[in-house]
């Protein structure tokens, strides 16, 4: 395609060279004297140097006199009426010359413009050439393309997608089935005098594959896929976005049946202005407004479908959603045991699995997890496989890829002084016995103090299934395992390190959470406090009050945010001094091996339960006293359960954060 649209250009360069060399031609046959610089000279200095001798030609117009001087110079003045000019020039030998009436303005002209035609020719044929390569190429074609959209085409059958190739979004699937068959025989939904779906928007977090199953649909169906971001519509001139909307929805309409897909919709597509606003957004508003007029003005017989993607749902224009429009909302969430599984299956396809590969493992230990995620990890085992010479993908690969995932990667080389380490192995062995205590929680799969990513340590939990609610006692137990590298500072070194900061901001915004927004505080009440839930995405500050709440109230939040979050350090540090042999005794085998497995953490509690109740046997009083009673008197008194439920995957690092 270049080839040729070269070979184009090459021939109207070649047609333009007959009028370079004409035009040359001509400016010298009719006196380079056109393009010679002239010196503007009086009359009165014309008739001085006439007489001193000093003129050598004269030229004699209707309105001008020009011609040379014995100096070589050109001269040129204005001509008046003196019946004496013939016979000066006679008397001082000047060769003299007529000029013809307006001879000279045409030739002026033909030097003048004819250059400016040549250039204005060449360029218009070098743009063209230009323009027609970009467009054999698939591009959007050149300085002219400014409102052609700028949508790539695929049609159906080359996305090389279908719904075979989506897991975990069976109900999406669903709904979308519907739209490929509508794409493929219309006439079955039309023949009730139904009006089929005009456009459906695809809800749902980053990752969970919401551009693959828009593709899935254009491959089942058959039909051409206009795929385009939203920011793309948008421009620095005004006017642009809605033209190439226009542009857009006609292409669409020639290739019907076809499907228009725009990805992250809320770039357009956010509420309008109100009408004393500035005009600071006036490009995306006219780009906003062309797309509802074009959703009007389309009808589902035309066979065209609009898909779109967010995962801001609730920034989108209410125009937008109303039915004729997007008439359909279908969410995408993350998958759930059985779907991360089909995703696992899918993306492992290509992947060589050793014997010990246990993809429902993978599957029941990574909740919480995209379809982005989970590919990431089957790439991540392939590739720490690969990096070992390994003929095959084994489950420590995996394991070893989800860490990757969750944490970063290793950094075996930050050395950390004996205190620093001393310390962090503490700060963890606090996290994973106070999750270990609590009845009900994720158990300990992992605790390390080996670095990854920014985090000098951290714990890793392994739920046991997926959650979808917390109660009131699981959230506040999840505040004690937060809190419990603190706990384990304070009690073995009588103070505490900087390694708690993300664990408290953490523990604080939880506590916040669970007074303004779930109605959990007994001084408080069952009201929502927090503002709109939009703040979410306007920053970390997700639980603002609402501007409604008074001074009073807001001091009340900040007094009750304190108490709870006391309580529960409390109640990690009651665990803890109950458990103090073993906490220092983790803390070393972590000094002293690193990383140290969930079992092994059982197996010292149970040892330590053992050990406790075989004294009290003898007689003797355990040391530290009875732990479970201890813990069990705590619960009584600040009325909570011993039950905790982690976030799946959870890890909480010694450097404040969360991995």
């Amino acid at each position: 395609m270049l080839k040729k649209s070269g070979r184009g250009f090459m021939t109207s360069l070649g047609l333009l060279l007959p009028v370079i060399v004409a035009v040359l031609l001509l400016q010298t046959l009719f006196g380079g004297s056109l393009r010679a610089p002239e010196t503007e000279i009086t009359y009165t200095e014309f008739k001085t140097a006439l007489r001193a001798g000093q003129i050598e030609t004269a030229t004699v117009g209707i309105e001008q006199i020009s011609g040379k001087l014995t100096d070589g110079d050109l001269y040129r003045t204005v001509r008046v009426d003196d019946p004496d000019l013939l016979k000066d020039l006679e008397a001082n030998h000047v060769n003299a010359a007529g000029r013809v009436a307006g001879n000279g303005g045409i030739l002026a002209l033909l030097g003048w413009v004819l250059p400016l035609v040549l250039f204005g020719v060449f360029g218009y044929f070098a743009l063209k050439s230009m323009r027609g390569a970009a467009g054999n190429a698939g591009g959007p074609g050149g300085i002219f393309s400014f409102g052609k959209s700028k949508a790539r085409v695929i049609h159906g059958e080359q996305t090389g997608i279908s719904f075979a190739n989506v897991g975990g979004a069976g109900e999406a699937v669903d709904e979308l089935r519907e739209i490929t068959e509508y794409l493929k025989d219309p006439a079955r939904f039309q023949r009730l005098g139904g009006r089929m779906t005009k456009g459906v928007i695809l809800v749902g977090a980053p990752g969970t594959g919401k551009t693959l199953l828009a593709k899935a649909t254009a491959g089942e169906a058959g039909a051409p896929f206009f795929s385009v971001s939203a920011s793309e519509f948008v421009e620095m001139f005004v006017g642009v976005g809605a033209s190439r909307v226009r542009d857009l929805f006609e292409q669409a309409k020639k290739a019907a049946p076809s499907i228009i897909f725009i990805d992250e919709l809320d770039a357009i597509g956010g509420r309008r202005a109100g009408a004393g606003a500035m005009g600071a957004h006036e490009e995306r508003e006219q780009t906003l407004n062309q797309l509802l007029a074009e959703m009007d003005g389309f009808e589902s017989q035309h066979g065209v479908i609009v898909m779109a993607a967010t995962n801001r749902p609730e920034v989108l224009d209410p125009a937008l959603l109303r039915p004729g429009r997007f008439d359909r909302q279908i969410t995408v969430d993350l998958p759930d045991v059985v779907g991360r599984e089909e995703i696992l299956r899918i993306h492992a396809r290509p992947v060589t699995l050793g014997a010990d590969a246990d993809l429902p493992a993978v599957a029941r230990i990574t909740p919480g997890f995209s379809g982005a995620d989970l590919e990431n990890v089957v790439n991540q085992a392939a590739l720490a496989a690969a990096r070992q010479g390994k003929d095959a993908v084994e489950m420590a690969d995996f394991d070893e890829a989800i860490e990757r995932v969750v944490a970063g990667s290793e950094r075996r080389t930050r050395a950390m002084n004996p205190w620093e380490k001393q310390t962090v192995a503490v700060h963890e062995a606090g996290h994973a016995l106070v999750a270990s205590l609590l009845p009900g929680t994720d158990p300990v799969h992992k605790v390390t103090i080996v670095p990854r990513g920014r985090a000098l340590g951290y714990t890793i939990q392994r739920p046991i299934e997926d959650r979808y609610l917390l109660s009131q006692s699981e959230l506040r137990a999840r505040l004690a395992v937060m809190l419990g590298g603190r706990a384990a500072e304070a009690l073995t070194f009588e103070e505490v390190s900087t390694g708690a900061s993300d664990d408290l901001a953490r523990a604080t915004d939880l506590v916040r959470r669970m007074i303004t927004e779930f109605g959990m505080s007994s001084a408080l009440g069952p009201v929502r406090l927090a503002g709109d839930p939009q703040a979410a995405y306007l920053g970390p500050q997700a639980w603002a009050l609402d501007n409604r709440v008074s001074q009073e109230t807001a001091g009340q939040v900040d007094a009750e945010t304190r108490r709870l979050v006391e309580e529960a350090l409390d109640q990690a540090s009651a665990l803890l001094r109950a458990h103090r042999a073993t906490l220092d005794r983790l803390a070393e085998r972590l000094c002293e091996h690193e990383t140290v497995n969930g079992s092994e953490v059982t197996a010292m509690l149970a040892d330590a339960s053992m050990a406790g109740a075989n004294m009290a046997k003898d007689g003797d009083r355990a040391p530290d006293g009875d732990p479970w009673q201890d813990a069990s008197m705590w619960h009584k008194r600040t009325g909570t359960a011993q039950t905790d439920s982690a976030t799946p995957g959870e890890a909480l690092s010694d450097n404040g954060h969360e991995l």
